[in-house]
């Protein structure tokens, strides 16, 4: 297995059969667009650092916000796709 791939981001990165190769917070198996899907759906920064994901840092946390920023496309797609399978 390849190792991650190194991103414009401090915090963000993609490794070849870790979620589908999409981009996680390095160090973890936690998905971009888990975080995003969060905040889109009422958590707040400080809620999901407190209780969705204690082990991500507030910095995590905002990196995440600044790659949905250049990446809304992708990220958009997958947050639909995660959405749809949670209620079905």
């Amino acid at each position: 297995m390849n190792g991650p791939t190194e991103t414009a981001y401090r915090y963000i990165t993609r490794q070849p059969g870790v979620r589908g190769g999409h981009p996680i917070v390095a160090g973890t198996r936690i998905g971009v667009h888990d975080v995003i899907g969060l905040l889109q759906t009422g958590e707040t920064v400080d809620s999901i650092v407190a209780r969705c994901f204690p082990n991500l840092t507030r910095a995590q946390v905002y990196e995440c916000l600044a790659y949905y920023e250049d990446h809304r496309g992708e990220i958009d797609v997958l947050v639909a796709r995660q959405m749809a399978e949670s209620t079905s």
